[in-house]
C-alpha cells in the first residue's frame, strides 16, 4: 500500500521537474525570438528611412524586401513544415487533448525563422502564437527524451506553450491560466502543476538574458465609478461586434486561400507589396503593432486617424494570417481591442468633460474585451491585462466589459477563433486523407 501510494507522487514530481526544465528551454528559445525581432523592426524602420531618401528606387526596394520575406516564410512553411503555419495554438490544443500526435522537431527552426521573416518584414502577426507553438516542441523533445508517457507528454506540452506565451507577454501568470481555460478547458491539478511550473520557469530564463520592465505603461487611471458605466458598456459593445466580425474575416480570408488556384508564391507576393505599400504610407502601422496598443494605452489620438487605423489594421490582420506564413493573433487583437475603447473615449471626450486618463482606461477595457470576444476566454483577457499594464485600478470594470462582450460575441453566434482554426485544420487534413485515397 504504501509502495503503491507513493508512485503518483514520484510520478507528480517528475512531470513538475521535465514541465519546469521544459519551461526554462521553451523561456531562451522564445525570449531570443522576441529579441530578433525587435531587431528585425528596427531594421525595417531603418530601410524605410533609406527608402524614403531614394524616391523611387527606394520604394520599389521596400516593396521587393518586403515581398521577398513573406514569400521566403510563406514557401518555408508549404515546402517544409505545413504544421507552421499561422500561430500555431490549434496545434498545440489537438496536441493537448490527444487528437494529434506532436510531429516533427523540424516545426521549431521552421517557426522559428519563418517568424523573423514575416513578422520582421511588416505583416500585421504577433509572436505569441508562434512562441506557444515553439514551447510545445521543446517541451515534446523534452518529454520523449525522458521517456514519459502519453498523458504526461501532454501536460508538459501544455507547459511549454504557456511558458511561450508568458515569455512572449510577460506574464507568467496569463501564460497559465491560457492554457488551463483555453486548452485543457478544466483547472486539473496535475495539469495546474506542469503548466505553471513551466510558466514560472520560462519567465525566470527570459529574466536571466534581460531583465524586462511591463509590456505596456499607463498613465494614472481615474477611480471607477457607476457614472462611467455607460462608457464601459459601449465599449464592450463595439468590442463584442467587432470580435466577431473579426474571426468571421480570418477565417472567410483562410477559406479563400483553401479553395483559391492562385500559387503560394503569387498570393504571398501580392500580400507583401500591399503590406511593403502601407509600410512606405504609414510606416508606423505595419507590424505587430504593439507600438499602437501602446499609443492607444496611452491615450493618444484623433477620432479621424483611429477610424482609419481601426479599418486598415482590421483588412491587414486578416490578409496577414491569409499569407499562410507562422504568425500569431494575439498581437493584432491588442491594438483593435485598444484602438476600440480609446475611439469610444475620444468621441466621448467631443461631447462631455472626461475625467483625466479617462481615456487611456477604456482602451485598456477594449483591450480585454476585444480579446475576450475573439477567444471567448475571459479569465485569461483580465489577467493579460493587468500584467502587461501592472495596472488594476480598472479590474472592475473591465470585469463587465469582458462578461458583456463575450454575451454579445455569444448571441451573435461567434466561434471562438481557435475552435475555429481547430475546425479548419481538422478539415484540411480529412480533405488531404481523401485525396490520397486513405479515406472513404
Amino acid at each position: 500500500m504504501v509502495e503503491g501510494a507513493d508512485r503518483p507522487s514520484a510520478g507528480t514530481l517528475r512531470l513538475v521537474v521535465v514541465a519546469s526544465i521544459a519551461g526554462a528551454a521553451t523561456g531562451v528559445v522564445a525570449s531570443t525570438f522576441g529579441l530578433l525581432l525587435e531587431h528585425a523592426a528596427s531594421l525595417r524602420g531603418d530601410l524605410i528611412g533609406w527608402a524614403h531618401d531614394r524616391s523611387v528606387l527606394g520604394f520599389a526596394v521596400l516593396l521587393l524586401v518586403v515581398a521577398a520575406t513573406t514569400t521566403a516564410a510563406a514557401l518555408m512553411v508549404h515546402r517544409m513544415e505545413p504544421h507552421a503555419e499561422g500561430s500555431g495554438i490549434p496545434r498545440v490544443e489537438a496536441i493537448v487533448e490527444g487528437r494529434a500526435d506532436p510531429g516533427r522537431a523540424r516545426i521549431l527552426p521552421v517557426k522559428y525563422v519563418g517568424g523573423l521573416l514575416a513578422i520582421g518584414g511588416g505583416l500585421a502577426l504577433g509572436r505569441e502564437g508562434p512562441s506557444v507553438q515553439m514551447g510545445g516542441v521543446v517541451a515534446s523533445v523534452c518529454a520523449r527524451v525522458t521517456r514519459l508517457g502519453r498523458d504526461d507528454l501532454r501536460m508538459v506540452v501544455a507547459g511549454g506553450a504557456a511558458a511561450g506565451l508568458a515569455t512572449a507577454f510577460n506574464a507568467p501568470i496569463a501564460g497559465g491560466v491560457f492554457v488551463l481555460e483555453e486548452l485543457f478547458k478544466r483547472f486539473d491539478p496535475r495539469a495546474s502543476l506542469a503548466t505553471l511550473a513551466a510558466s514560472g520557469s520560462g519567465f525566470a530564463a527570459t529574466h536571466l538574458l534581460h531583465a524586462d520592465d511591463l509590456v505596456f505603461t499607463m498613465p494614472t487611471l481615474p477611480a471607477p465609478s457607476l457614472s462611467q458605466a455607460p462608457l464601459v458598456v459601449m465599449v464592450a459593445l463595439l468590442c463584442g461586434v467587432l470580435g466577431v466580425a473579426y474571426n468571421r474575416a480570418v477565417m472567410a480570408g483562410l477559406r479563400f486561400v483553401d479553395t483559391t488556384r492562385v500559387p503560394v508564391v503569387v498570393r504571398s507576393l501580392a500580400i507583401g507589396a500591399a503590406v511593403g505599400l502601407l509600410a512606405w504610407l504609414a510606416p508606423g502601422w505595419v507590424g505587430s503593432g504593439d507600438n499602437l496598443t501602446q499609443d492607444a494605452l496611452l491615450g493618444h489620438g484623433a477620432v479621424a486617424t483611429v477610424v482609419l487605423m481601426l479599418a486598415v489594421r482590421f483588412a491587414l490582420g486578416v490578409v496577414s494570417y491569409a499569407a499562410n506564413t507562422p504568425g500569431g493573433l494575439f498581437a493584432p487583437m491588442l491594438v483593435l481591442g485598444t484602438e476600440s475603447g480609446l475611439l469610444v473615449g475620444l468621441v466621448a471626450a467631443k461631447v462631455t468633460t472626461l475625467a483625466p486618463g479617462m481615456a487611456a482606461a477604456l482602451a485598456l477595457t477594449g483591450l480585454a474585451a476585444f480579446f475576450t470576444a475573439s477567444v471567448q476566454a475571459p479569465v485569461t483577457g483580465l489577467i493579460l491585462a493587468t500584467e502587461m499594464t501592472g495596472s488594476v485600478t480598472w479590474l472592475p470594470p473591465m470585469l463587465g466589459a469582458v462578461a458583456l462582450a463575450m454575451l454579445l460575441a455569444r448571441l451573435l453566434g461567434g466561434i471562438p477563433i481557435y475552435d475555429a482554426l481547430t475546425a479548419r485544420s481538422a478539415h484540411n487534413a480529412r480533405v488531404n486523407l481523401e485525396d490520397k485515397g486513405l479515406v472513404a
